[in-house]
């Protein structure tokens, strides 16, 4: 039952309320520091994003069946989980940021990551149809202005409103399947929605709640760039702003794939029947093709790609193939399908984070973003080209890279649920992606660039910010990554 006592409700929103005093914080220091000063303003967005990641540990779930604030959300691990990941995410978006000339000393940039990344908070905690929908937009209107961002770059133009119509056709199919969802039931509280579908009282035949599951379906994969629904993925990628293309790639993704497996074990769980078909095969079934065709498609386009940030958008689209298959596993009922989805996506944040970082920098330092353009990076930079290195060998899942143990807990947890198929297929996919991203690497390496010999400088922020995503990147791939995993596996209690 939902609980309304003020104290007990509060932790299970202090990081959404401490967003919004950062917000208010940041509009008010850009609207009082000028010239230099403003260049801290990134900074200011970005620590205290980072600092309020730390609040889901100090006030960690307590109650994980509870459900506060009306019913609106659920606090328990798998939303502590995601809402550190998020918060991670906007916060190293940010500091990435500081050193870019056209978003640098912008403060409405700031800002408007800041209330993005509290509509993905929200989301990872949604328990209500009403509170899953708000949430949604609140992290995606702002990305429509995110993309559009760069009023000089016609492409940036082209992204935004490409990406604003992509997501306003898919949000209204979602929301469509929404009020199906309601009509059908008449409750808007997920858990209840479950037990009424459940109940002898629900008298309505299997197509029209299909019909619902698919209509919804559409939604989540256009959020998580899952193939069929990826088509805005590659020019949005390319057009952003490179630091807008990076918080796109990780928040949005986490925020989703969280929502997505807290709304199917919700609403259609293991067990629920409607006549005398199980209604989780279905979903399950869905998430198993999207995952083929999310990661064959992804890295087999990536192939051919010469832009580096759309070589990466292709590969965000096999990764969310990747995440899928651990959503699919959740049909066995067992933790490490949950755990190894929380997982994936925490490593995730951080390496393409890192990745994307240092094409931020290099772009701002030399200019392009073609794959060319990094030849020599090794003899201009070695630190840049060594993060580069790092952040494509965990998006490969070569050791001692995150990305290693990241693609075995989901193999594995697809193996156990007997979808030995599916991991098969996802082996193959990751063996063909290896040839992409090692050719990235060898142009930094072996390549020669016409200023092979000019080097380049890494502002000091920028230095600690790739620092400090390699170092997380090798710990999660080593001593960390069964700590990391642990915790997650308490995240599947709140599911199964």
């Amino acid at each position: 039952m939902p609980t309304f006592d003020f104290l007990t409700n509060l932790p299970a929103v202090a990081p959404e309320v401490g967003l919004t005093v950062l917000s208010l914080l940041v509009l008010l220091i850009d609207l009082r520091w000028k010239g230099e000063q403003r260049r801290f303003i990134g900074i200011v967005a970005g620590l205290g994003l980072l600092a309020l990641a730390v609040i889901p540990f100090i006030w960690p779930p307590t109650n994980p069946d509870a459900l506060y604030w009306g019913g609106m959300v659920r606090y328990d691990v798998l939303a502590q989980i995601f809402k550190v990941t998020v918060l991670i995410a906007g916060g190293l978006t940010c500091l990435i940021a500081v050193n870019t000339s056209e978003l640098g000393r912008k403060g409405e940039f700031y800002l408007l990551i800041v209330v993005s990344t509290m509509g993905a908070s929200l989301m990872s905690a949604a328990a209500d149809l009403i509170m899953l929908f708000v949430a949604l937009e609140t992290l995606s209107i702002p990305l429509y202005i995110l993309a559009s961002f760069s009023r000089k770059d016609k492409r940036s133009s082209e992204a935004g409103i490409k990406y604003f119509l992509f997501g306003s056709f898919a949000s209204a199919i979602m929301l469509y399947g929404l009020s199906l969802l309601y009509g059908l039931t008449g409750q808007t509280n997920l858990y209840a929605i479950a037990a009424y579908m459940g109940g002898e009282a629900f008298t309505a035949n299997l197509a029209p709640v299909l019909v619902t599951m698919i209509l919804i379906v559409v939604g989540f994969g256009f959020k998580i760039s899952a193939v069929p629904f990826h088509f805005w993925t590659p020019d949005v990628y390319e057009g952003a702003p490179t630091p807008v293309t990076a918080f796109v790639s990780v928040a949005s993704k986490a925020a989703s794939i969280a929502l997505l497996m807290r709304f199917f074990t919700a609403v259609f769980p293991v067990g629920l029947t409607i006549g005398t078909v199980e209604i989780q095969t279905f979903w399950v079934n869905l998430m198993a093709a999207g995952a083929v065709l999310s990661m064959t498609f992804g890295n087999v386009l990536a192939l051919s790609q010469k832009n580096i940030k759309r070589l990466l958008a292709y590969s965000s689209i096999a990764q969310a193939g990747y995440l899928l298959i651990g959503v699919a596993a959740i049909q066995a009922g067992t933790a490490q399908s949950v755990a190894s989805v929380a997982f994936y996506m925490f490593m995730y944040v951080f390496t393409n984070l890192l990745a994307f970082g240092v094409i931020v920098l290099f772009g701002e330092l030399v200019g392009g973003d073609d794959i060319k353009d990094f030849a020599g990076l090794s003899r201009r930079n070695p630190m840049m080209a060594l993060a580069m290195t790092i952040g494509f060998l965990s998006l490969a899942g070569i050791p001692p890279a995150a990305g290693f143990f990241g693609k075995f807990f989901l193999f594995n947890a697809a193996v156990e649920a007997n979808l030995t198929w599916l991991a098969m297929i996802g082996v193959l996919n990751a063996i063909v992606a290896l040839y992409y991203y090692l050719v990235v690497i060898k142009v930094m390496y072996v390549d020669r660039g016409p200023d092979d010999e000019k080097p380049i400088a890494i502002p000091a922020v920028a230095g600690w910010v790739l620092g400090f995503t390699s170092v997380a990147v090798l710990l999660l791939g080593t001593i960390g990554a069964q700590m990391i995993y642990d915790w997650a596996l308490t995240s599947a209690s709140s599911l199964m």
